[in-house]
């Protein structure tokens, strides 16, 4: 259906053996000096931080705390490798690229570093080569920048300035299950704690061990809580080894994210009858409720949670929501920090925090503002028993909205699964592991591309842990490039929140697939970001009307099938249509641009209204009795998705004028009015009576989006044949479960008016 017209204004291993978990504190090695200046005095610890404007959390102007002042690098010689060592400092896993000549603007007093040049796997700028310490012959016009890949070391706790630690610190850990059935069971909640020391591992002496030390390591490994372990097991077992303690004395609080932070003590390297009369301490956990069933999401449990996580591409990370007054809303990031993090962690049943996010980094929430400045111990079983304040509009907004990555245990789906000839490791053909020879070769097969959608695209890309499903494609004959040919897997039906492509439906054994060649094989496009498309339903509310249209005014919009089937029937051009209108506002509150999945080359020029289709189906319109049966539908082409208007300080990039391009940017709207042609359901044969309106965005999911739950919306509808009310329009997904069912049956039943 049709249109804004053209006048538009305004508006988941093979080999299980011992579990891995690389889980570190960003406590960087002492300096070994290379450079042409004296090492720096024992009393000058290093600093970095970000600077600069405008920049983003992960980017800006590089400077470096020395000598008690801070100061810059000169961008001379400056390199990727430079920023990767740089990044590394700030807490981030690598760098994405740097600036010169300051982007970020001028820094001032000194200019610490001087043509310096990295290999890129230095632990420690000082590591790196340079004119030495305060020699340079730059201004601070030649200031250099740095772009960090936006993912954390893990373990890190500090949001921007790290001090350099120098002597001891904990890195990689793992849980070592000591029976050779708990190896082959993810997730492994139970065995001997183990640090990474020198190239082997090492134990800790569990003298003085307590329940609050066990309940750090579980929420490291992604479990909410500990419980008691059978030490006198694990005792014999002990007996029969050569152990090596690294540390003693852990005596954590229990509120610690990593166990680098509690207080500890490390066993000095030529020590000898350590750990005397004690033994390895040894861990249980009790996994979460998603874990514990062995079985990813095939069950589906109750929900029972007053908080929930939004907009993260994998499982454990997102904005936090929180559930008020039978509505979610958001939280509000003043004084966010680890504490209240790792609680909504646990209490969704994940592990400790890994990062407490601030500015909306998983997108910005629509509705209420529920919460601010919640200040957790650490201790609370929810973060509703931790002191927070109320909102008011002017203390918040959604640019401020909080998000969490927590620590969620390793299942080893990525194991199963693989990407093949893409230009990427980011894209590629589906391949899937069926087992493994006698020669202990592995064996692996294809998926049927038919019926293979954004959906299945989902789950494969959160399985590999590549983010958001970009694209799911049907044919891969581009990516032809391995020897893999025998299609293994036919069918396949996600609903896209599984963990794991296996707990998809599929045929079985039994393949079903009419295209067995090799190029109908499926592929994904994955990407790290995603668009987010929501209706503001408040204005649906304020703007609904019925108008009773001629039909000689109609032609265009029959032409486009924007009216009910029974028009076609009608004398025309004599008499009229009973038509519902309303007015259409859709945000982009995700993380990239919303795009036609179309290029422009192939977009529809429909002459009638003289405009291009860029998707054959934008938005669906119904109306349903309370039972759910459609009584009256419409639709509507995307023609021209462009910016109408933007929130402050984002400026507008797609606009439908001259065959622009068509899209709508993060932080923007698209507005189709009330007036506009096909912007209407056609009532003409709706008898009195109450009703549900429902508006679903993107209906065929044709473009991938981080969050498809929040792309319906419903109103109550009561119509007495010469008027419309609407009432309680709201997000599918903004109502507790209970409020929802409220208004299934709202205002009556059996379609009277009451």
């Amino acid at each position: 259906m049709g249109c804004k017209s053209v006048m538009k204004t305004g508006f988941l291993c093979r080999q299980w053996g011992v579990l891995v978990v690389l889980l570190s504190l960003w406590l960087p090695q002492s300096f070994s000096q290379q450079t042409t200046s004296p090492p720096p005095q024992q009393k000058n610890k290093l600093k970095f931080r970000l600077a600069g404007y405008p920049r983003k959390h992960n980017e800006g102007r590089i400077e470096v705390f020395y000598n008690e002042e801070w100061g810059t690098i000169c961008d001379d010689d400056f390199s990727t490798e430079n920023a990767h060592v740089l990044c590394r400092h700030l807490g981030f896993i690598s760098a994405t690229g740097w600036t010169h000549s300051a982007k970020y603007g001028k820094g001032t007093g000194k200019i610490w570093l001087d043509n310096v040049q990295c290999r890129g796997s230095e632990k420690s700028i000082t590591d790196c080569k340079s004119q030495g310490w305060g020699n340079s012959d730059c201004t601070h016009d030649e200031d250099a920048g740095v772009v960090c890949k936006d993912e954390r070391l893990p373990g890190f706790v500090e949001s921007n300035v790290i001090e350099q630690v120098e002597e001891n610190r904990v890195e990689e850990m793992r849980l070592r299950p000591v029976v050779s059935s708990a190896k082959k069971r993810m997730p492994i909640t139970e065995g001997i704690v183990e640090v990474k020391y020198k190239d082997s591992w090492a134990q800790i002496c569990d003298d003085g061990w307590t329940p609050k030390n066990s309940h750090v390591i579980c929420g490291m490994f992604g479990f909410p809580q500990e419980r008691k372990a059978n030490k006198n097991f694990y005792k014999l077992f002990a007996e029969r080894q050569q152990n090596i303690y690294r540390l003693h004395s852990v005596a954590c609080t229990g509120n610690e994210v990593h166990l680098a932070v509690c207080p500890l003590q490390f066993y000095e390297a030529n020590a000898t009858r350590a750990c005397e009369g004690g033994m390895p301490a040894v861990v249980s956990c009790v996994p979460g409720p998603q874990f514990s069933l062995g079985n990813g999401q095939k069950k589906k449990t109750k929900s029972t949670f007053r908080v929930r996580l939004k907009g993260g591409a994998k499982i454990g990370e997102g904005r936090v929501e929180v559930l008020k007054d039978n509505e979610w809303g958001t939280v509000c990031d003043d004084r966010w920090n680890l504490l209240s993090a790792s609680v909504v962690c646990r209490e969704l049943g994940f592990g400790s925090a890994k990062e407490a996010l601030t500015g909306a980094r998983m997108g910005q929430g629509m509705g209420p503002v529920h919460m601010n400045e919640v200040q957790c111990s650490g201790q609370e079983k929810s973060i509703w028993n931790c002191p927070y304040k109320n909102v008011t509009s002017e203390d918040c907004q959604h640019v401020e909205d909080a998000s969490v990555k927590c620590n969620t245990p390793y299942m080893g789906y990525k194991n199963s699964i693989r990407l093949s000839g893409g230009r990427s490791r980011n894209e590629g053909r589906m391949e899937v592991m069926t087992g493994v020879d006698g020669n202990g070769i592995e064996q692996w097969g294809l998926i049927c591309g038919e019926g293979w959608g954004t959906k299945e695209a989902m789950v494969v890309c959160r399985q590999l842990g590549l983010g958001f499903a970009n694209q799911g494609l049907q044919e891969t004959w581009y990516w032809d490039g391995s020897n893999v040919t025998e299609m293994v897997m036919s069918g396949v039906k996600c609903t896209g929140n599984e963990m794991s492509l296996s707990y998809c439906q599929h045929h079985g054994s039994n393949i079903n697939c009419k295209k067995t060649g090799t190029r109908f094989a499926a592929g994904v496009i994955c990407s790290e970001t995603a668009s987010d498309l929501i209706l503001n339903a408040p204005l649906v509310q304020q703007t609904v009307y019925i108008e009773d249209r001629p039909l000689h005014m109609l032609y265009c919009a029959a032409e486009e099938n924007c009216l009910s089937s029974s028009a076609a029937k009608a004398n025309w051009p004599y008499g009229h249509r009973r038509l519902l209108r309303f007015s259409s506002q859709i945000h982009n509150i995700g993380r990239a641009d919303f795009r036609p999945k179309a290029g422009r080359h192939s977009w529809l020029w429909h002459e009638c209204h003289g405009h291009y289709h860029s998707m054959d189906i934008f938005t669906h319109y119904d109306i349903l009795t309370l039972n759910g049966s459609k009584v009256a539908e419409g639709h509507k082409a995307s023609f021209c998705l462009e910016d109408v208007e933007c929130q402050e300080g984002i400026a507008k990039r797609y606009e439908c004028a001259n065959f622009g391009e068509q899209g709508i940017t993060v932080g923007c709207w698209d507005l189709y009015r009330h007036d506009i042609d096909c912007q209407w359901i056609d009532i003409t044969d709706i008898k009195p009576g109450n009703y549900i309106f429902q508006v679903v965005i993107n209906p065929n999911f044709e473009v991938a989006e981080s969050d498809f739950t929040n792309n319906a919306m419903k109103c109550n509808c009561k119509y007495d044949g010469h008027r419309i009310w609407f009432h309680n329009c709201h997000i599918g997904d903004a109502f507790s479960e209970e409020a929802e069912k409220r208004f299934e049956q709202y205002p009556g039943q059996n379609n009277k008016i009451s």
